[in-house]
């Protein structure tokens, strides 16, 4: 594939696969890669939101990776949804640093009610992801490494992932500015998603975005209902490049089927 051409980091360059095991990060947990293509504007009229508030372009599009800055929905208060960039990988508002947020990208539906890390944001601080397709990694018998594949709704509605964020603030420098982060909320996987990963996001079905947004619910009980998530089976996937094994690639490419003889 010398000469192909993908984005790195924002701009387009030409990459020559020689070098990129040099460079290739795994992906080991579940959504560890998303792509949020979508205008801020679309994002916002699909889901109803109020106040656009994103003030920092988007290094990566097509390959969003834990640390990256993110689009998510939020009830700042009832009746007021905002589209804001939070960091993705939760750093809970106790931790005494921030590097903690780089193990907390994920959020296990089943013991958010209770883990430290999550359970006041999940009574207090819930969020939306909105989220065009994501990316697993399948384990295919007689090779060493793993699939990327791709996965979207297949009628191209965008996902609604079920999310918790938090505020941190360096106790230690009061220069710092507090920064805000979110984690995915993950469940066992659907009939679709099973044969590639026994988890998968919570997509949140639309009559429940309501509810879980809503900074005044604390009925834990009836967020967990709703953590039942709306499992779309309507789902498409297909291989795609292991150029997306690289966070440091971006571009539609990575979304681009590509045939098991011609994989990179």
């Amino acid at each position: 594939m010398d000469g192909v051409e993908v984005w790195l980091r924002g701009r387009r360059t030409p990459i020559d696969s020689r070098r990129l095991s040099a460079v290739t990060q795994a992906a080991v947990s579940v959504c560890g890669r998303f792509v949020q293509v979508s205008s801020p504007e679309l994002f916002a009229e699909r889901f109803h939101v109020d106040e656009v508030a994103v003030l920092q372009p988007r290094v990566s599009e097509y390959n969003i990776a834990p640390s990256a800055r993110v689009l998510t929905v939020v009830d700042s208060m009832p009746d007021h949804r905002v589209l804001m960039q939070m960091r993705w990988g939760l750093v809970p508002s106790w931790a005494r640093d921030a590097s903690q947020g780089a193990r907390l990208i994920n959020a296990r539906a089943e013991t958010i009610a209770v883990k430290p890390s999550f359970r006041q944001s999940f009574k207090k601080r819930r969020c939306i992801l909105p989220v065009d397709g994501f990316y697993e990694w399948q384990a295919i018998p007689g090779r060493s490494k793993k699939q990327p594949m791709f996965i979207r709704r297949r009628d191209g509605e965008p996902f609604a992932f079920a999310g918790l964020w938090e505020t941190w603030r360096d106790g230690s420098n009061s220069d710092v500015s507090e920064i805000v982060t979110c984690a995915i909320v993950t469940t066992s996987a659907n009939a679709v998603m099973e044969p590639v990963h026994s988890r998968m996001p919570v997509m949140l079905a639309e009559k429940c975005w309501d509810h879980w947004l809503d900074p005044t619910n604390e009925d834990t009980d009836a967020l967990n209902n709703s953590l039942e998530g709306d499992k779309v089976n309507a789902l498409e996937m297909w291989q795609v490049s292991t150029l997306v094994n690289n966070a440091r690639n971006d571009g539609p490419l990575l979304v681009e089927r590509a045939e098991p003889e011609t994989l990179f």
